[in-house]
């Protein structure tokens, strides 16, 4: 068991769930509360979050949550397709959980995005916000939230801030953050530890690797195939890590000739093939059509997670487009990376290439479709530190003999490749990998997360530099 669990007494009539949504532009947040029965609902906006929940509230909305005829959604102004209605031949049912802090625990019928909503009650409050400080990992500041219901009480949290995709003053498409422009440059993340795999060994575990990967001058963790226990989010919430959350990819074995001859060569397979993609068996894809809006449903509050990516290197993927199209109704507030690495469909809001044997060199097609050009996965240099490894065999993009020559070359990629394409259009990246996993070798740290692989002060040089250059094309 690696999620965390817990038992919670409540009252009959109690919270179940909440949908927290920023409108920046506005200076509103919105607060759609579900509840067990109807009841009076107040929310309360605190200055700033703390573990107490104190603080004198600086806006408080009120309501009553209603109940739709039984066997019938409840109202809710999302309007957005269920996980059924989107793809997987029925809605999600089961009990719900109250994991208010950081969405529903468990997605479910009460969900208006994981389920039908029937037998729930729901209001949408919306408080206009004073003065609005927004998030960002430069200043992460967050707004404490209460919220009533009849006799039951619970604490959250809340953050302004928007994600959007425009074209930049060179004439290429750039990633906003709260309306600016911010090169989200990032870090593959899958989450082990030699000790406990994909269990996190301890809270502090979990927030060493987003402070250390923050201290070297990275802003985002791309989550790979992964979902964390909330608290992880929690840390990035709090921290100011901007995350790119992987969807679980699922299907039957792989075909190598899809998921691993892109890495060497252009190709681009439609994927309606569904069985070219390991995707023949109709549960299976309708399992991932309920997983994926669990997913939406469970990190969604999180204002961290600034983009959401369904489909990696065309592992199980399937029907990308219409996925892309059903995660924009469910969350369209963040943005979309609908097939990272290969076989592009021409969705969501990148190109999102995979780059290890070739050069990064910006193409004529970079941007031509509106879609912003992220350099998904790349690098991936290897170096084994005797006494840290985490596995007896090595496995790397590229090898190296020593830390000094690793860090000589991951900086003459980035200065001679990555830097310069930026002023072709690149805007962002996430460097293979965070640490050591298994017998990848390739982590920017050791597995026990004991030794720094790639020196630190070249990485934060090379990250400035990044940052320095994308100011400069873009007029930031």
């Amino acid at each position: 068991m690696w999620q965390t669990v817990w038992l919670e007494s409540v009252p009959e009539t109690a919270v179940e769930g909440l949908v927290v949504t920023p409108d920046l532009a506005a200076g509103v947040l919105e607060v759609e509360v579900t509840t067990t029965a109807p009841t009076t609902v107040q929310v309360h906006l605190l200055p700033s979050w703390s573990p107490e929940g104190s603080g004198e509230a600086v806006v408080t909305a009120s309501g009553v949550s209603v109940a739709g005829p039984r066997g019938e959604p409840v109202p809710t102004t999302a309007g957005h397709p269920t996980a059924g209605e989107a793809g997987a031949g029925g809605p999600v049912a089961g009990p719900s959980g109250r994991g208010v802090a950081g969405g529903n625990a468990r997605a479910a019928s009460s969900d208006p995005v994981a389920g039908d909503g029937s037998g729930w009650a729901r209001t949408t409050l919306r408080l206009p916000i004073p003065d609005v400080r927004p998030w960002s990992p430069e200043d992460p500041h967050l707004y404490g939230l209460r919220v009533h219901a009849g006799a039951d009480q619970v604490a959250s949290y809340a953050a302004m801030r928007s994600v959007e995709l425009a074209s930049g003053e060179h004439g290429r498409p750039v990633l906003l953050l709260n309306g600016a422009p911010y090169f989200h440059a990032g870090v593959l993340d899958q989450g082990y530890w030699p000790e406990s795999l994909v269990t996190p060994p301890s809270d502090a575990s979990m927030e060493w690797d987003i402070a250390a990967m923050k201290d070297l001058g990275y802003t985002m963790l791309r989550k790979h195939i992964k979902i964390e226990p909330l608290r992880w989010y929690f840390h990035a919430d709090r921290l100011g890590m901007l995350v790119w959350q992987d969807f679980v990819n699922g299907g039957r074995r792989y075909n190598r000739a899809v998921v691993q001859v892109p890495a060497v060569m252009t190709a681009r397979i439609d994927d309606s093939s569904h069985a070219l993609f390991g995707r023949q068996d109709e549960a299976g894809r309708e399992d991932y059509w309920r997983e994926a809006a669990e997913t939406v449903a469970l990190l969604r509050n999180s204002p961290s997670i600034v983009c959401w990516v369904p489909f990696n290197e065309g592992w199980g993927q399937f029907d990308a487009v219409r996925v892309a199209e059903a995660v924009r109704g469910w969350d369209p507030s963040r943005l979309i990376d609908h097939a990272s690495g290969w076989h592009d469909q021409g969705a969501g809001d990148f190109l999102s290439p995979h780059i290890y044997f070739r050069e990064v060199r910006p193409r004529p097609e970079w941007g031509a479709d509106g879609r912003a050009v992220v350099l998904s996965e790349y690098g991936g240099y290897s170096h084994a530190i005797p006494g840290h490894e985490f596995s007896r065999r090595e496995f790397g993009y590229r090898r190296f003999g020593s830390p000094g020559e690793l860090t000589a070359a991951w900086e003459r990629l980035h200065r001679e490749q990555v830097v310069p394409a930026v002023d072709g259009g690149l805007a962002g990246f996430v460097y293979t990998q965070l640490s050591d996993v298994e017998d990848e070798m390739n982590g920017l740290v050791t597995a026990d997360r004991t030794v720094v692989k790639v020196e630190a002060e070249v990485q934060r040089a090379v990250n400035a530099a990044v940052r320095a250059e994308f100011e400069r094309v873009t007029g930031g």
